[in-house]
């Protein structure tokens, strides 16, 4: 995991859902590049081909609401996206992101679409260039270390290869 992390915005209102986000019609196949290319379809068809990698999603209230699916944040990872800001984040999908490695933060800051911010977990800070720095929530250490593992099943793999070389 990057830290700071830094890219343009891509700006989405409240309650953005997991169908939004990758709708229900392309959940049949396991294929990333599948869910990649239709990341955001539900509110925006064009988004996967115009989001570049390391590019930030920012947006309101209960981000991720609806289904518990994991492939809405498999979606944006795949898609390229770098991180996700929002005010709030539905809980099954903020546990969801952490386990696949999809960087996020709680914070409520101030931007357009466009706008290039850095996104400091270590910290719990986003700037937003030209407009200043915003506080937000920061993670707590053992999720920050899942996330720079890549996600639940790297830090799985890591934990476990480290108990062996103890025993050892």
């Amino acid at each position: 995991m990057e830290n700071p992390i830094k890219g343009r915005v891509w700006k989405f209102g409240n309650d953005i859902d997991t169908d939004l986000i990758i709708p229900g019609k392309y959940l049949r196949t396991k294929d990333m590049q599948v869910f990649a290319a239709h990341a955001m379809e539900g509110i925006d068809p064009e988004f996967a081909k115009k989001a570049n990698p390391g590019d930030i999603i920012v947006a309101g209230d209960n981000f991720g609401c609806g289904s518990s699916r994991e492939q809405a944040p498999l979606a944006l990872k795949h898609a390229g996206i770098a991180c996700v800001v929002a005010k709030s984040f539905a809980r099954i999908f903020f546990r969801n992101a952490i386990n696949v490695g999809l960087p996020l933060m709680e914070a409520d800051i101030e931007c357009e679409e466009g706008d290039e911010i850095e996104v400091d977990l270590l910290k719990g800070e986003v700037r937003v260039f030209g407009k200043g720095v915003f506080k937000g929530n920061k993670l707590p250490d053992f999720l920050l270390d899942m996330l720079t593992d890549g996600g639940l099943v790297g830090h799985r793999k890591k934990v476990q290869s480290q108990q062996k070389e103890e025993s050892i």
